[in-house]
C-alpha cells in the first residue's frame, strides 16, 4: 500500500511538473485576469463553480442548504472552494421583507436579529422612490455587515391574479410601477457594496405547479406586461444578478431559453450581471448552462454528472463553461469581501427599525373615512377585536418571509405603546384564544387536503415547525357573540377590529374571502357601536388585494394596513392618532368578487386541479387596464387612496402640443386642507387605437410631494418620451408609436382624473425594433374589445 501511494504521489507531481513551467505561477482570482484564472481550472472545477457556486468541489463543506422548497435554510456563507486559484464561493441570502437568515446560528454566542421591513406590496403603496431607496439602503446594510455578497431580492413578479400566495413579494398589477420601484431598491441595496437579485424571471405569477407549468403568452403581452418591469429594473437600477423562475413559458423553462437570457436581457437591456436558476429546478442542466445560466442553484449531484457527461460526449463545449464562468468571477470581483470589507456583525438594527415604522405609515391606504373618524378625536379608551390585533402578520412564509426579526408590534400593542387604554376583557380573551391556536399545533384547514398535507411532509394532522407562522393567519375568526361586545361598549370610545390574511410561497390562497365569523363580527360590532353613537375602524393586516365588497359599508373608516414589517402596530397607531397623515394609494385594483378579475377563469390552468398549462387569454388587460377599459365596476380602483387633507391640482402645462422626441408635462399641488400632507400624482395615457387596440389608459409616469404644509403648493414635473407612447406590435416585433391624438390625464386614482391636456403626434412611430422571439406554443384566442 505504501508503494501504491507514493507511485501515486509522484504521478501527480510529474503531472504538475509537465503542466508547468519553471518560473509560472499559478493565477490567482484578484491578481490576474479573469480569463487566465479560467483557463487554469479543470473541467470538473469549471463544472463544480457552474452547478451549486462550488459546493460539490472538494474543498466545500457539503451543507444542506436548501429545503427543496427554495428556502435556504443555513446561513450560507462564502467559502474558499478552489484555494489553489483564491475562488471562493458567494454568500447569499434570502429576501425581500428582510434578510432571512438564522438569528442563532450553531456556534454562535449570541443572537443576531435582522429587521423586518414592509413587504414589497406595502412598499409599492408609498409610491415613492425615495422612500424605497431608503429602505433599500437599510436592507443592504443588514446584508453587507452580516457577511453576504448577494441578497436574493427584489422579486417583482406582475400580480396577475389576487390568489397568488407570494404577491406580498412582489409590488403591484402595473409594470412600471412594479419596474420604478425595483429599481430603486435595487439602486439602494447596491450602494451598500453588495449585490440584488431580480427575481423570478418571468410569469411566475402562481404557486399551483409552480416547477413545470407553462404560461402561454403573447409577445405584445409578454412585452408590454410581464417582461417592461423587468426591463425597467435592470436599465434603472443596474442589478448584479437575475434569478430564473422555475416554470416555462411558451413552451420552454425560462432558465433553459436563450432567446429569452441572451437576446432579450444581454442584448436588448445591456445586462451584464450574474443569471442564477431558482433552487432545485427542473430541467435539463446542459440546456440552463446553453442558455447562458451562469450559477445553478442550489446545485445536485445529478447536474454535475450530466455535465460532466456531455463534456465528454461533446454535446456542450468547453468554451460554454469558459464564457458563463466569467460572469461568476466578476461577481466575486465586486463583492465587499473582495474589496477588503470586514463585517461588523452589528448593524444599525434601532435606526433600520425607523425606517422600517416610516415607510409603513407611508404605506398604508385609507379606504374610507366617514364624517372625519381618524383620526382619532377624544379618544382615551379603544376596545380592540380581531385575533389577528393580537399578532401582527408582519410578513408572508416561505423565502420571503422573515425569520430572524426579533419582535413583530401587534395593533393592540401598538395602541397601548401610543398612550390609548385598551379593554383587558378583551385583551385576555384574544391572547387566550391565539395560545390555545399555538399549542394544540394543528395543520391549519385550508392545508388539510391531501396535496397540502403530502407538499408539506404531514402525516399525524400536526403542523411542522414551518407552519408556525400560519397557525394563527390561517385559523378562523373567534366567534364572538353580540351580548359579549354589548359589554365593551360602556368602556370604550371607539372600536378596532383588525381582519388579516397571509400567503406564501407553494400555495395559491391569497384573496382574503370573509369567512362567517369575520363578517359576523363587523356586523355585530358595527350594529352595537353604532347604536351607542359611537365608531368602528376596520384594520386591515393582508398581503395584498382582498374582498372588501360585501362589508365596506358597515365601519366608518377602513384602513389597509397591509404586513407592514415588525414596527407594524406602532406605525398603525401614528396613523390612527394622527401622528402620520396616510399617503399611500392602491398599487392594485380591489374587484368587487374574484369573478370579476379578468384572469379569473383561467387561473391557475389547465386542467385546474393538477395546471400543465396556463392560459394567459387576458393578455394585456390586466388590473385597472381591464376594469377601465371593459368598463367593470370595482370596490376601490388603481391608485386610489384617501388623506386627512385635501390637494388641489392646477396649472397643467406640456412643453410641445406636437410630438418630437419628448414632451415634459408639470402640474401644481396645492395643499387645501388643515393639516399637512403629501399627495401622489399620477400621470395616465390614452393612446389612438386606429392600427392596434389599446387600453383606455395607462399609467405612464408618477410623482409625489414633500409633506406640504396647508396652502403650500409644489410643481411636479414628468417627461413622456417615444417608449411611453409605443405599444409592442407582434408583426413587425418591434415598439410601434401610432399617430394620432395623445390624451394626458392627471389624477388621484386611475379613475380620479382631474387635469386634461392633448398633444399630436402626426406619423407613425417604430421607436425599437427588436427580437422577433418569445411567441407562444399555442394558438391562443386573447381578451378584445373588437368584435370579431
Amino acid at each position: 500500500m505504501k508503494n501504491l501511494f507514493a507511485g501515486v504521489l509522484l504521478l501527480i507531481v510529474a503531472q504538475l511538473f509537465i503542466q508547468s513551467k519553471p518560473g509560472d505561477q499559478v493565477p490567482q482570482l484578484g491578481k490576474d485576469k479573469i480569463e487566465k484564472v479560467i483557463a487554469a481550472m479543470t473541467p470538473d472545477e469549471k463544472i463544480g463553480m457552474s452547478v451549486g457556486d462550488g459546493k460539490f468541489l472538494p474543498a466545500a463543506v457539503s451543507k444542506t442548504t436548501e429545503q427543496g422548497t427554495g428556502i435556504i435554510i443555513a446561513n450560507q456563507n462564502s467559502k474558499l472552494v478552489i484555494p489553489r486559484l483564491s475562488i471562493y464561493s458567494s454568500a447569499l441570502t434570502d429576501g425581500p421583507s428582510g434578510v432571512n437568515r438564522d438569528p442563532h446560528p450553531a456556534g454562535a454566542t449570541e443572537y443576531s436579529y435582522t429587521t423586518a421591513f414592509p413587504t414589497s406590496t406595502c412598499l409599492a403603496a408609498t409610491w415613492n422612490l425615495e422612500m424605497i431607496e431608503n429602505v433599500g439602503k437599510a436592507f443592504g446594510n443588514e446584508v453587507l455587515e452580516y457577511d453576504y455578497d448577494v441578497v436574493l431580492m427584489p422579486a417583482l413578479n406582475l400580480h396577475r391574479n389576487p390568489m397568488c400566495g407570494r404577491n406580498f413579494e412582489y409590488y403591484s398589477e402595473d409594470p412600471l410601477l412594479s419596474g420604478k420601484l425595483a429599481g430603486a431598491m435595487v439602486r439602494g441595496v447596491q450602494s451598500n457594496g453588495v449585490g440584488a437579485t431580480l427575481k423570478h424571471f418571468l410569469a411566475n405569477n402562481q404557486e399551483t405547479n409552480r416547477r413545470s407549468y407553462n404560461a402561454v403568452i403573447s409577445q405584445r403581452a409578454l412585452r408590454e406586461i410581464y417582461l417592461r418591469g423587468f426591463e425597467i429594473a435592470v436599465r434603472e437600477g443596474g442589478p448584479r444578478a437575475i434569478m430564473t423562475s422555475y416554470n416555462k413559458v411558451n413552451g420552454y423553462y425560462t432558465a433553459e431559453t436563450p432567446e429569452l437570457l441572451n437576446d432579450i436581457v444581454r442584448k436588448e437591456w445591456g445586462f451584464n450581471g450574474v443569471f442564477m436558476t431558482d433552487f432545485d429546478g427542473y430541467g435539463s442542466a446542459v440546456a440552463k448552462v446553453r442558455a447562458g445560466n451562469n450559477m445553478l442553484m442550489g446545485g445536485s449531484q445529478d447536474e454535475v454528472n450530466e455535465l460532466t457527461a456531455a463534456l465528454k460526449s461533446k454535446t456542450l463545449d468547453e468554451s460554454a463553461l469558459d464564457k458563463n464562468l466569467v460572469y461568476n468571477m466578476e461577481l466575486k470581483l465586486n463583492s465587499p469581501r473582495a474589496k477588503g470589507h470586514i463585517p461588523t456583525q452589528k448593524p444599525d438594527l434601532d435606526g433600520h427599525a425607523k425606517i422600517a415604522r416610516e415607510a409603513a405609515g407611508e404605506g398604508m391606504v385609507l379606504l374610507k373615512n366617514e364624517n372625519k373618524t381618524l383620526p382619532f378625536k377624544g379618544v382615551k379608551r379603544v376596545a380592540v377585536f380581531g385575533k389577528i390585533a393580537y399578532y401582527l402578520i408582519e410578513a408572508g412564509t416561505g423565502s420571503g418571509g422573515i425569520r430572524s426579526n426579533k419582535y413583530a408590534i401587534s395593533v393592540n400593542e401598538g395602541l397601548k405603546a401610543a398612550g390609548f387604554k385598551v379593554l383587558k376583557e378583551l385583551e385576555d380573551g384574544y391572547t387566550a384564544f391565539n395560545a390555545n391556536i399555538m399549542e394544540q399545533n394543528l395543520v391549519p384547514d385550508y392545508f388539510n387536503n391531501p396535496v397540502m398535507l403530502a407538499n408539506n411532509g404531514v402525516k399525524d394532522g400536526k403542523a411542522p415547525g414551518h407552519f408556525r407562522k400560519r397557525l394563527i393567519p390561517f385559523h378562523d375568526e373567534m366567534p364572538m357573540s353580540e351580548e359579549q361586545i354589548k359589554k365593551q361598549v360602556g368602556s370604550s370610545d371607539i372600536a378596532v377590529i383588525t381582519l388579516g390574511r397571509s400567503g406564501g410561497e407553494g400555495y395559491d390562497n391569497g384573496y382574503f374571502p370573509t369567512s362567517k365569523n369575520e363578517l359576523d363580527l363587523v356586523r355585530n360590532v358595527c350594529t352595537t357601536y353604532h347604536a351607542a353613537g359611537k365608531k368602528i375602524v376596520v384594520v386591515l393586516n393582508v398581503g395584498g388585494v382582498c374582498e372588501t365588497a360585501s362589508w365596506k359599508n358597515l365601519p366608518d373608516a377602513i384602513l389597509v394596513a397591509w404586513q407592514p414589517g415588525q414596527e407594524g402596530g406602532y406605525a398603525i397607531a401614528d396613523v390612527l392618532k394622527g401622528a402620520v397623515n396616510p399617503s399611500g394609494k392602491l398599487p392594485d385594483s380591489f374587484p368587487v368578487k374574484l369573478e370579476d378579475v379578468p384572469s379569473a377563469g383561467t387561473f391557475p390552468g389547465e386542467p385546474a386541479d393538477n395546471p400543465v398549462n396556463s392560459f394567459y387569454k387576458e393578455g394585456i388587460y390586466v388590473g385597472y387596464r381591464y376594469y377601465d377599459t371593459f368598463r367593470v365596476p370595482v370596490s376601490y380602483e388603481f391608485g386610489f387612496g384617501l388623506s386627512y387633507t385635501t390637494f388641489e391640482y392646477s396649472d397643467l402645462k406640456l412643453s410641445e402640443a406636437t410630438f418630437s422626441d419628448k414632451i415634459n408635462v408639470t402640474v401644481m399641488v396645492k395643499n387645501t386642507g388643515k393639516v399637512a400632507g403629501k399627495e401622489v400624482v399620477e400621470l395616465y395615457l390614452s393612446a389612438p387605437d386606429k392600427e392596434m387596440e389599446k387600453p383606455s389608459r395607462e399609467l405612464k409616469g408618477f410623482a409625489k410631494t414633500h409633506l406640504l404644509k396647508p396652502g403650500e403648493r409644489q410643481q411636479l414635473s414628468f417627461e413622456l418620451n417615444s417608449r411611453s407612447l409605443a405599444s409592442f406590435r407582434s408583426g413587425l416585433s418591434a415598439w410601434v408609436a401610432d399617430k394620432g391624438e395623445y390624451q394626458i390625464g392627471i389624477g388621484a386614482s386611475s379613475k380620479d382624473i382631474r387635469l386634461k391636456a392633448a398633444f399630436d403626434l402626426p406619423e407613425e412611430l417604430i421607436v425599437e425594433r427588436v427580437h422577433d422571439v418569445m411567441y407562444p406554443n399555442f394558438a391562443m384566442e386573447e381578451l378584445s374589445q373588437r368584435k370579431k
